[in-house]
């Protein structure tokens, strides 16, 4: 479990992402429950949503399953997110896509959120993209009376660069928790754009988003995949796991305690996301495999 600086929230190590709940063939509530239970049972206790996920029909498909299921809801830490403007269904009068950080959205999202899901309070609300339009002393106190009034336990952003966590946190009495960001094998930028570097300067786990790489490790066509994952598979075979797992756990060696995101809705997969938790990588093989995604060494 991590635990995040205001004391109030622990997080499994591991995430289960639910954004791509509505692409399962399979979306009935007893379908939907047996995923929840297989990562229950294996300790993976943080259930990653958004508002926006499956076209604003996700938290609904998990919600509906989870209905009545008290002693599942009880296990698991909810997460989710706003600020998100879609366009065409369920809003067609929206002309383009855009952010709203309005105090009047975050509320709406929350609480659409809350009955969505069916919990009473949401352990996580990130701040999904950066607004451009963003009034942080309007958003900041926004967030600030959602910790106060008890519907959430706490705030985080996502996709954030170092300066926005700054000007956000600058009219915020609540600590920001945790910033959800894109980083894989293959996805390097976070560890020198100063994403991370703030994260552990600032005591925040990050979470992180598309952990491998979107299916970017298994495409042959992918120049780096074509690199990295002849070596992932002998790490794999060594350790007697998947490459996939190898992939999660050099994630997991970094000192940041970076939480990967997954969202497989394979059952046989969800299964087995916990085996990363038991791969070892040492400090040269995680350069060793930076250095084959790069396609260089390090300078």
């Amino acid at each position: 479990m991590i635990s995040f600086k205001n004391d109030a929230l622990e997080m499994s190590r591991l995430i289960y992402g639910v954004w791509r709940l509505a692409d399962d063939a399979d979306t009935s509530p007893a379908h939907i429950v047996r995923k929840v239970e297989t990562c229950l049972d294996q300790g993976i206790t943080t259930f990653d949503h958004a508002d926006i996920y499956g076209g604003y029909v996700c938290e609904k498909l998990f919600g509906d399953a989870l209905n009545g299921r008290d002693d599942l809801k009880k296990k698991m830490q909810i997460i989710t997110k706003c600020d998100i403007m879609l366009t065409g269904k369920p809003y067609p009068e929206r002309r383009v896509k855009y952010y709203d950080t309005s105090a009047a959205h975050i509320n709406a999202s929350v609480e659409n959120s809350l009955k969505r899901i069916g919990v009473d309070v949401i352990d996580m609300v990130l701040i999904h993209r950066p607004d451009p339009m963003m009034d942080h002393h309007e958003t900041g106190a926004a967030l600030d009376a959602l910790v106060d009034a008890g519907r959430v336990r706490g705030i985080g952003v996502s996709n954030f660069m170092p300066w926005d966590i700054d000007l956000l946190q600058s009219a915020m009495k609540h600590p920001i928790l945790t910033n959800q960001i894109e980083i894989n094998i293959l996805e390097h930028a976070p560890f020198t754009n100063g994403q991370i570097a703030k994260a552990q300067q600032a005591a925040m786990p990050i979470m992180a988003w598309s952990s491998l790489a979107g299916g970017r490790l298994f495409d042959a066509s992918d120049e780096a995949a074509k690199r990295v994952l002849p070596r992932l598979k002998e790490i794999a075979a060594e350790q007697n796991v998947a490459a996939d797992a190898v992939a999660v756990a050099w994630l997991l060696a970094h000192p940041a305690q970076i939480m990967p995101v997954m969202g497989t809705n394979n059952i046989d997969r969800i299964a087995k996301i916990s085996d990363a938790m038991n791969v070892k990588i040492d400090r040269e093989t995680w350069f060793e495999l930076w250095t084959l995604a790069e396609g260089h060494e390090v300078p």
